[in-house]
């Protein structure tokens, strides 16, 4: 496989979604060892806007997460004690109440990770959301990967594990803190190179054609697949100014990271 510079169409996005982009994080497939060690769990979405909901509730159920859609207020608590989610994900403004006040009733009576999903980006509304209660708050219109991993994230704060990684041979990936080293010497990645690095040695020993990583990295898997050979290239040169080739080319297949 060469290495040669791409462009790549944009995504159409969702309403209230950015399109995803080169730059933002993504996760794996729910039935792949990355899915399980990221934490894949139980998400209760509140969002009045039938097409934001609709749209963000399919993103999560593509990547693996159950989720329970509720469009208002009503029946909210009942759901919270029904569901047990691991993330309770707000709007701010709904027909019969505000995420605001859902967010005080979920903080009555339990510690399960709130975010803001929300176009009311003022310093002051983050701030109000951050007194009552939640956890983070991620302002429209949003790139889908972002809020996947954010999502990751709490679902890993409410499940408990506060410091996931992987390690392989001499390198360390820290996905709480998007972070890798090797040899111990922190790796300067961008976001894109670092998920990639994810996908890849979260299952050491597999290949992964370069559809497969459009869709796991990209979240789209109609990119160019130039795309996939400039990154693999850039990450092959920082990796390898502290150690051998760990990214190794199976011809006609795609790229596995050996252990």
């Amino acid at each position: 496989m060469t290495e040669r510079s791409a462009s790549s169409p944009v995504k159409p996005p969702m309403p209230g979604v950015k399109a995803a982009t080169r730059s933002g994080p993504t996760g794996a497939k729910p039935d792949s060892p990355a899915a399980n060690a990221l934490g894949v769990g139980r998400v209760l979405l509140v969002e009045d806007d039938v097409g934001v909901r609709e749209a963000v509730a399919a993103l999560m159920r593509h990547h693996g997460f159950h989720v329970t859609a509720l469009a208002d207020g009503r029946g909210f608590i009942d759901a919270v004690t029904r569901e047990a989610p691991h993330v309770v994900v707000l709007d701010v403004y709904l027909p019969d109440s505000t995420g605001f006040e859902l967010a005080q009733q979920v903080r009555e009576r339990s510690t399960v990770p709130i975010l803001f999903l929300t176009a009311a980006g003022e310093l002051e509304s983050r701030l109000h959301g951050f007194a009552v209660g939640a956890d983070d708050y991620l302002v429209k219109p949003f790139a889908p990967p972002e809020l996947l991993a954010r999502l990751r994230v709490l679902v890993r704060r409410s499940a408990g594990d506060a410091s996931p990684g992987i390690s392989v041979r001499d390198l360390v990936i820290d996905e709480a803190t998007h972070s890798a080293s090797r040899a111990n010497h922190r790796l300067s990645l961008t976001p894109t190179e670092f998920n990639l690095l994810w996908v890849l040695c979260a299952e050491p020993g597999r290949v992964f054609s370069k559809i497969q990583l459009l869709s796991r990295v990209w979240d789209f898997e109609h990119y160019d697949t130039n795309l996939v050979e400039v990154h693999i290239s850039s990450l092959r040169r920082k990796l390898e100014e502290h150690g051998p080739r760990m990214i190794h080319t199976e011809w006609g297949r795609g790229y596995v990271v050996v252990p």
